[in-house]
């Protein structure tokens, strides 16, 4: 077996020895240039180091194990992999051959244009992102980004929460719209209005979980080629701070004021740029389109 391991920040090869007790195998560190260097991808990190590495990964077309070590592990979590014991365990079955290799979905940002003005039909978003669990514009950015500044340490020790405190009270509900490429309001260059109202942020997901446990998309799949789509609407501090720990159960869907759905493609507007963030990593500024690619990633899950 030729493995390549990609090790994330405070990881070392020693971290390999579990996964090295074939003497036949080969190894190397770092992201292989090419597709027929290696057999298999080994990313040690979280959320943040996988999303950095997605677009090579989705270039390479090779699976992929997680072995989660960073202060966010929402995606090895959604793949089986709660930690060491099950990606040595998922490995083992990935050498002997088993069937724990599957293809899933990635979320792509498409970013352009100038906030406030809907891009022409024609026009060509500049950047392309993949991200793995969920993109979010609104409050998430800001708990993002106060999240981010905390010691790794802390972030992965309830830092997203911390950081949602600090920010829950402050953040205010902001112009927003929505649109999809499917049956509803009609607008002048064909797309339709899913959304458009006063939002406090809004959260596009390809796995259920975000934020260190926060099941924003209870109902979201890697495999179905659909983003979940969950809005949080113009609530007052007091509401909001009620909303948050059922959050956690999933179970906030059923509040007034938070909409949620399904689409493949999504185009975002707001009236002034606003962050968007993913995998708890900055990507941008409104206007996005977001889509999903469907079966973007071979990955090796805990699940065999």
């Amino acid at each position: 077996m030729r493995a390549a391991a990609i090790l994330g920040l405070g990881c070392s090869p020693k971290d390999l020895r579990p996964f090295q007790t074939d003497d036949s195998g080969q190894w190397q560190v770092g992201m292989p240039a090419e597709r027929d260097e290696v057999d298999v991808i080994l990313l040690f990190g979280g959320d943040g180091t996988i999303h950095r590495h997605l677009g090579q990964l989705v270039k390479l077309g090779l699976p992929v194990l997680v072995v989660p070590a960073g202060s966010g592990n929402d995606f090895a979590r959604a793949l089986g992999l709660r930690g060491m014991r099950d990606s040595v365990a998922a490995w083992k079955a990935f050498c002997r051959g088993g069937s724990n290799v599957r293809e899933i979905d990635l979320g792509v940002i498409s970013a352009g244009g100038e906030a406030g003005e809907a891009p022409a039909p024609h026009e060509q978003f500049s950047l392309k992102q993949y991200f793995c669990c969920v993109a979010g514009v609104g409050l998430d950015g800001d708990v993002a980004r106060r999240a981010n500044r905390l010691p790794r340490w802390l972030r992965g020790h309830g830092g997203y929460v911390l950081s949602v405190a600090a920010t829950i009270f402050t953040f205010a509900p902001f112009p927003m719209k929505i649109l999809a490429p499917t049956l509803g309001t009609i607008t002048s260059d064909g797309w339709t209005i899913r959304f458009q109202q006063s939002a406090l942020l809004a959260a596009f997901a390809n796995t259920p979980v975000y934020g260190g446990g926060m099941k924003v998309a209870p109902r979201a799949r890697m495999d179905d080629g659909l983003l979940d789509v969950c809005v949080v609407g113009a609530l007052g501090p007091f509401k909001l701070f009620c909303l948050f720990p059922t959050v956690y159960g999933g179970h906030h869907l059923t509040i007034d004021k938070v909409e949620y759905f399904q689409e493949s493609r999504l185009r975002v507007e707001t009236e002034h740029a606003l962050d968007v963030y993913a995998d708890g990593e900055y990507v941008c500024q409104t206007p996005v389109e977001i889509a999903v690619e469907h079966a973007a990633l071979k990955v090796v899950t805990g699940r065999s």
